[in-house]
């Protein structure tokens, strides 16, 4: 069902350290509108999707998401590799780094740990996938938050890549919502 492919949907490759931006991105590796939020939110959904269509889009999308999280993660352990105990505790990631070392652990960018609370299955497709167009857009304004917040050109091409994938996103599952309530779908 899965395929792994050893390398990122796009090219991560981020040569300054910027501890505050790697902070920053957290919010989207373990926070509430996170990447690893909508992987497991859309995973959960897909199996109350009513046809096979919804089920194959909701894996695609869960899929990708995944490939989402590995990026962001990768950013976060390049902004961070080289600094020293000092530079990272300047931070404001001192108790990160006694947690987890240099280990990249999802939590928001406060170091609030990740949990399911942050998304719904309801198992009627035309609520879930609701959720799921709101989740996309909330993901969408938080990586243009993180590409005001960014500086390097590197991360800023990376956020751009991450943010128009959000869009195309909400699109498909606008077009499943459309479909689904054309066909009667859900307790509407």
């Amino acid at each position: 069902m899965f395929k792994y492919i050893k390398h990122t949907n796009y090219p991560v490759n981020i040569q300054k350290k910027d501890l505050k931006m790697a902070k920053y991105l957290a919010s989207q590796f373990g926070g509430a509108n996170s990447e690893l939020a909508a992987a497991l939110r859309y995973f959960s959904q897909k199996f109350s999707m009513p046809d096979d269509y919804g089920k194959a889009l909701l894996n695609d999308i869960a899929t990708e998401e995944l490939g989402h999280c590995e990026m962001i993660a990768t950013m976060i352990h390049q902004l961070t590799k080289d600094a020293t105990v000092e530079e990272l505790e300047k931070a404001g990631l001192g108790g990160y780094f006694a947690e987890h070392g240099k280990g990249t652990y999802p939590a928001d960018a406060n170091g609030v740990p990740f949990t399911v609370k942050y998304f719904a299955v309801t198992g009627d497709p035309l609520a879930d996938i609701s959720e799921d167009m709101a989740a996309e857009q909330k993901a969408r304004a938080v990586y243009e938050n993180l590409i005001d917040l960014a500086t390097d050109e590197d991360v800023i091409r990376v956020l751009l890549f991450l943010r128009q994938r959000e869009v195309v996103h909400f699109n498909r599952f606008k077009e499943l919502f459309l479909y689904y309530q054309k066909k009667g779908y859900g307790k509407n």
